[in-house]
């Protein structure tokens, strides 16, 4: 069991990790108070909090105040999954051992026998406290830590983030409805692993044959996202992308369905980081959600979280040329949104400069 010695009455800076595949995980130490100070690399407005809440890639720094004295007793360390899927999970709780370093009066015997105290944490499926812990993360928003949010959007793209059925592969047996197997998707597209990257082949002017630039940037049909499934629900696959101009800003609202169970999806953009403007529970209304957007100290991040059986919305410059994916994690599978910032044939003639993004999904 990892154990952290620490002193009375100093101040520890505690980085934190969700390096789990699948499970958002809730964290906290029995008795004392974290204050979070940085989210994803980038500074936040300190807030004080019992139990952290962190998503699979993202990192979370929080400053633990020691006790001023030293107490008789150690703290659990403790930590498990957020989970609201309907993939099996581990429900076990993982633990590591705060423990004071022991005064000049103390004995040994008295100081190795002490009492653990444990910490509470929350339901492993309470996706209340969820929403208002993410809801606390704030930029700065100072001179010298500004917000360079884009407030005027060139491209909106409304993106489904969810699961949805394949036919079985040849001679296999899936346990899927007549022989399929559950597939992620975004718009009802399942990303296919290209034989050549993406970046090279659009570079060398290759692309026929390795992919396309027709996917779709909203839903192909709107449903009840996060209500009664649709009765078809197989997706369509393919290696499909956006192509964007270099320098332009970008809203992406993505929104979780419910096809085969609402679950919360970690989401990753390679290369940049992106501004979270709103989250909320259900489905997204375009007329009246936009106005509660935070543009004047929104989270900077690039790892965020769609809620299960909800929506997040960010934007992002799209300055940062090369091959960008997007990774998600949902159902115990990985699917990717790609985000392939190219430069084309007239980055060779340096006459013009032009981004493409890729939004891929795979199974």
């Amino acid at each position: 069991t990892f154990k952290l010695k620490v002193k009375a009455g100093k101040t520890y800076l505690l980085r934190l990790v969700n390096a789990a595949l699948n499970d958002e995980l809730f964290f906290r130490v029995a008795n004392h108070t974290l204050t979070v100070v940085e989210a994803d690399a980038v500074y936040v407005k300190p807030f004080k909090t019992d139990i952290v809440l962190i998503t699979p890639g993202q990192t979370t720094n929080v400053l633990l105040r020691a006790k001023s004295k030293t107490p008789s007793a150690k703290f659990a360390m403790s930590a498990r999954p957020y989970a609201t899927g309907p993939a099996t999970f581990d429900n076990t709780t993982t633990i590591g051992i705060l423990e004071y370093e022991k005064s000049a009066s103390a004995s040994k015997s008295n100081h190795k026998n002490l009492p653990l105290l444990k910490a509470k944490l929350p339901q492993f499926n309470d996706s209340s406290y969820a929403m208002k812990f993410q809801r606390k993360f704030r930029s700065l928003a100072t001179a010298k830590f500004p917000v360079k949010v884009p407030k005027n959007v060139d491209r909106r793209f409304f993106f489904t983030v969810g699961l949805g059925i394949l036919p079985c592969s040849k001679n296999q047996t899936c346990q899927g409805p007549n022989n399929t197997r559950p597939a992620a998707a975004v718009n009802n597209v399942s990303f296919v692993q290209p034989n050549i990257a993406l970046l090279q082949a659009h570079f060398f002017n290759k692309s026929k044959g390795v992919y396309t630039t027709n996917f779709p940037t909203n839903p192909p049909f709107k449903f009840n996202y996060t209500g009664t499934p649709p009765k078809n629900i197989m997706l369509s696959s393919g290696t499909k992308v956006v192509a964007l101009p270099f320098n332009i800003s970008v809203e992406l609202v993505m929104q979780d369905t419910s096809i085969l169970g609402a679950e919360s999806h970690p989401l990753h953009l390679h290369g940049f980081n992106f501004f979270v403007l709103g989250q909320g529970v259900g489905n997204f209304d375009p007329k009246n959600d936009p106005a509660k957007f935070n543009l004047v100290d929104p989270a900077e991040r690039n790892t965020v979280g769609v809620p299960a059986g909800g929506w997040v919305a960010i934007r992002f410059l799209a300055d940062n040329p090369g091959e960008r994916l997007v990774y998600a994690l949902p159902f115990g599978s990985t699917h990717k949104l790609g985000l392939e910032d190219g430069l084309g044939g007239q980055r060779r003639k340096r006459a013009q400069t032009e981004a493409t993004t890729s939004a891929c999904r795979s199974s």
